[in-house]
C-alpha cells in the first residue's frame, strides 16, 4: 500500500460520464481519493453519503473528492443518481488504480476467499504527495475525519 509521504501514482481513469480523469491534471489541488468495494452496498453507500453530506465544505475548501471502485461507468451513474452524489466516481474495472495504490487483493467474507478492493482513503496534497492514508475507515464518520486531517 502507498504510504504517507510517497508520491501518489499518476493515473488515468473514466468517470461515470465516460470522461477521462488524470491525477496529473489535478496538480495544485488537494484530492481525496477513496477506494470502496462496491456501488450500492450498505457500507459503501454510507461512506458515499457521508462525503455527499459534507461536500459543500469540501468544495468551499477547494478539495476534490474522487471515489473509486471496480464497478463500471453505468453502475457508477446509477449509484450517483440514486443517492445524489455530487462528486466524481471513477471506474477501475481492471483494478489498475487499486493495484497502483496497493488496495486490491485477497479478501474473505463468510468463509469465502475472493479478490477485491480494500476500503482505504488517500489524501493527496497540491504537489501530488500522499499526506495521509486511512486504512481503517468508519464509514459513517469518514468524511468528517478526512476534513479534519486536511486542517
Amino acid at each position: 500500500m502507498i504510504k504517507e509521504g510517497d508520491a501518489a501514482p499518476d493515473f488515468e481513469a473514466r468517470d461515470a460520464e465516460g470522461n477521462t480523469v488524470k491525477l496529473s491534471d489535478l496538480r495544485g489541488q488537494k484530492v481525496v481519493l477513496y477506494f470502496y468495494p462496491k456501488d450500492d452496498t450498505p457500507g459503501c453507500t454510507k461512506e458515499a453519503c457521508s462525503f455527499r453530506d459534507s461536500f459543500a465544505e469540501y468544495e468551499r475548501r477547494g478539495i476534490k473528492v474522487l471515489g473509486v471502485s471496480t464497478d463500471d461507468e453505468r453502475s457508477h451513474r446509477k449509484f450517483a443518481e440514486k443517492y445524489s452524489l455530487p462528486f466524481t466516481l471513477l471506474a477501475d474495472t481492471d483494478h489498475t488504480l487499486a493495484d497502483a495504490f496497493g488496495v486490491y487483493g485477497e479478501k474473505q467474507f463468510m468463509g469465502r476467499n475472493y479478490m477485491g478492493v480494500t476500503r482505504a482513503t488517500f489524501l493527496i496534497d497540491e504537489e501530488g504527495r500522499v499526506r495521509k492514508v486511512f486504512d481503517k475507515v468508519k464509514v459513517d464518520e469518514h468524511a468528517d475525519d478526512v476534513l479534519k486531517a486536511f486542517d
